[in-house]
């Protein structure tokens, strides 16, 4: 979830978000799963500004990054090593057809961002359709076990980061409402808000939906995965160890 208020320019948006999400053992994790062999074709579905995919690239895979949101987009294309990388704009509905990708990723919770629920299930289709028979899907969803929206608040959360300008602006989180919807499932209702220096409030609404371990491995199923391994942290440790992650592994069929 990122800021999309005109208060903020799309430049100071992406900013933000890099800011905000700097690189991390997440990325230490995909990129070493991915390296492990050849060089190979990978999809980042979720690519935001492109800090992983442009990590992929760099390592010697043929990279394509998806993102629905094109100022992300175009600030990754103006990043050192862009011109490796495929960059659409758009969904799984825009992954090219054909493409024969032998590994796909969602990273940074971008599985989380997909709450509805017939978006999701056309997304792990098209995934399947984009992988390679034995093709890998890894992606990271945050366990609800851990109930991580309950620290969701401006105690919690509160912080400051620097727009490309030097202006420090604060920067923290609020959940509204939390659903239980489909089983095993719950949509977390959360706003996210940037201060600015002048006073201006910018408030930008969201969801997240958490969904059980239980529950990715029967979507997964149902959409021609075989899960392989589902980790609870970046350093592989049992589910309710470790970060507090669902880190699933899955093959396709």
């Amino acid at each position: 979830m990122s800021p999309t208020s005109p208060a903020l320019s799309d430049d100071d948006r992406t900013a933000l978000y890099d800011a905000q999400n700097a690189w991390a053992s997440d990325d230490d994790f995909f990129l070493a799963l991915v390296s492990g062999g050849e060089a190979s074709r990978v999809l980042d579905l979720g690519c935001g500004t492109g800090r992983l995919t442009l990590a992929l690239a760099a390592a010697g895979h043929r990279v394509t990054g998806i993102d629905p949101d094109g100022a992300a987009v175009a600030a990754a294309r103006r990043k050192p090593g862009a011109d490796a990388v495929v960059w659409v704009v758009g969904t799984s509905e825009q992954i090219p057809p054909g493409a024969g990708f032998d590994a796909a990723l969602m990273t940074a919770h971008v599985a989380q961002a997909i709450a509805d629920e017939g978006m999701w299930r056309g997304t792990l289709d098209d995934l399947h359709a984009a992988l390679v028979p034995g093709g890998l899907l890894a992606f990271d969803s945050r366990d609800p076990a851990r109930r991580a929206w309950e620290r969701w608040n401006r105690e919690g959360s509160h912080g400051t980061e620097t727009l490309l300008d030097g202006t420090t602006v604060e920067v923290w989180h609020e959940v509204s409402a939390v659903d239980d919807g489909a089983p095993d499932t719950w949509l977390v209702h959360l706003a996210e808000h940037t201060l600015l220096p002048d006073g201006t409030h910018v408030v930008d609404d969201g969801e997240l939906v958490f969904r059980s371990e239980a529950r990715l491995r029967a979507d997964l199923a149902a959409a021609g995965f075989v899960v392989e391994q589902v980790y609870g942290g970046w350093d592989r440790q049992p589910v309710g160890e470790g970060a507090g992650e669902l880190i699933v592994l899955a093959r396709r069929v």
